[in-house]
């Protein structure tokens, strides 16, 4: 039985732990003493605090996140309950800014916080030989990376076949938007080129096809980020995936000349835009030339097969509806693939935190954290523009809607959608578990009743859509329009009998 297990609860089944594999690869002649456990958050914790303990483990270290700082904090009580003479040791961004912590701090032995490569497996040997440090807070040590043992080698084969492979080529952020934890690093630094690239290599021949990229800044030096594309390049296979989040401002000709050779769907690119309004760039510290933003978007839709995943963040510092609206509309207008509308959250540490007092900013006291009201956003708005994201999630993101969309939004994206929205909601009072069938008898009501679309136009695009769906039994609104369809071609095909 290992000695150690080190564990976190993951959001879904197909997400791996990375920074799980990274301690693990570190752990140097404790490595044989270790176990290496994921669970879900969707699992109940007295499920896994009993898998946890058939381990017999002494030290039980936990990664701990905004998505699952509650299920750990109730895997904590209880092991703490059934098991209190086990050592738990918590990290992760979640515990890494004291005193700004969480309750679950209060029930662990230790805490350790930022990089823990280095510092876990030290606290591990003297916690093994019996020497208990006087402090519980450990303030993690930066290793260099050349020094790191890679984690790729304990991607087991399942996971190859059945989850994400996250991989990174640098770490770090030089960027200081402060609303993101990584405005916290000093700068960016890479990993070893030619090493990494064998890394992938071997994971390329082991079968691993899906690779999701986690630096912060994966165009930044586009030496690198080019010899990475033309890697895959020369791997290109039916079933290749890459994703990759970019600096916005950034595409030199390079970098778009390897972008090019792409076929469609195989790159992913999270394009981080966040607002289009330079005083509150200015506010938050986030340097972003929106003039070639906009160019760079532009090229990509118009130029590349990449899909397109831009994020815009509601409830920053100083923003208003009708200014959020704004670069709502012009990202919309850029004809991204995807729109992530993101709410903004209050994560520990984030320089963001300065603005609290000044702009008023009030967080829901329970993770995620997401921002309930501003000085210039009332909570009633902000919850309008939470529902806003989760039904454009269903409408404008999932690409049911391709046909019908246009007449949604017509010429003013942002208020004709927040008004279906708000209208959907009236319906539903839910934003959740609606089917789909459903969901386009909803829509139909709305467009016709609150929109004002005719609804001959609103049938004829949602007909379109409902049958690209593939689904057999259409709505009752639907029905009477195929019926007649099919009445006028019956009467088309006779009239052309009695020509024969």
């Amino acid at each position: 039985m290992p000695s150690i297990v080190i564990t976190t609860l993951n959001a879904r089944y197909i997400h791996t732990a990375f920074g799980l594999r990274y301690l693990y690869a570190n752990m140097g002649t404790l490595q044989t003493d270790t176990a290496l456990l994921e669970f879900g958050i969707q699992q109940r914790p007295i499920e896994i605090v009993e898998k946890l303990l058939q381990q017999q483990a002494r030290i039980i270290g936990l990664g701990v996140y905004i998505w699952n700082v509650a299920e750990i904090s109730a895997v904590v009580a209880i092991l703490k309950q059934v098991a209190p003479d086990i050592i738990i040791v918590l990290g992760g961004p979640e515990v890494s800014h004291p005193p700004d912590l969480p309750s679950v701090a209060e029930l662990a032995d230790y805490i350790v916080t930022g990089n823990g490569e280095i510092s876990f497996p030290k606290l591990c040997r003297q916690l093994l030989s019996g020497l208990k440090p006087k402090e519980k807070i450990i303030a993690g040590e930066m290793a260099a990376l050349d020094n790191l043992a890679s984690p790729y080698p304990h991607y087991s084969d399942t996971d190859i076949r059945q989850r994400i492979i996250y991989v990174e080529a640098s770490r770090g952020c030089p960027f200081k938007c402060e609303f993101c934890l990584s405005s916290l690093d000093i700068t960016a630094k890479p990993f070893n080129l030619n090493g990494f690239l064998r890394e992938m290599a071997i994971l390329y021949q082991r079968g691993a096809r899906h690779f999701k990229f986690i630096d912060r800044t994966f165009n930044l030096k586009v030496d690198s980020s080019v010899a990475i594309l033309e890697f895959f390049l020369a791997r290109l296979s039916e079933d290749l995936y890459l994703h990759f989040e970019v600096i916005p401002d950034n595409l030199p000709e390079r970098l778009q000349q390897a972008i090019s050779q792409f076929p469609p769907g195989v790159l992913q690119f999270e394009v981080g835009v966040q607002t289009f309004d330079p005083a509150i760039q200015q506010l938050i510290s986030r340097k972003q030339n929106n003039q070639k933003t906009e160019a760079n978007l532009s090229w990509l839709r118009r130029h590349s097969n990449a899909h397109i995943h831009a994020d815009l963040i509601a409830g920053l510092p100083g923003d208003t509806l009708a200014g959020f609206g704004a670069s709502f509309d012009k990202l919309f207008a850029l004809h991204p693939q995807e729109i992530q509308v993101g709410i903004l959250k209050r994560l520990r540490g984030a320089p963001i935190n300065r603005h609290t007092d000044d702009y008023q900013l009030r967080y829901d006291p329970q993770p995620p954290y997401a921002i309930l009201s501003t000085r210039d956003i009332g909570f009633t708005d902000l919850q309008r523009v939470t529902r806003f994201a989760r039904f454009w999630d269903l409408i404008g993101n999932s690409g049911r809607f391709t046909a019908t969309l246009p007449l949604i939004v017509a010429e003013q994206p942002f208020t004709r959608f927040l008004q279906f929205s708000d209208a959907l909601y009236a319906l539903t009072d839910s934003t959740w578990q609606i089917a789909l069938k459903r969901l386009f008898e909803l829509t139909y009501s709305v467009m016709t009743d609150t929109l004002l679309v005719p609804p001959a136009e609103a049938m004829a695009t949602l007909d379109e859509d409902y049958r690209r769906s593939g689904e057999k039994s259409p709505p009752a609104f639907l029905q009477q329009v195929r019926t007649v369809s099919a009445t006028k071609r019956g009467l088309a095909n006779k009239r052309q009998k009695q020509y024969l």
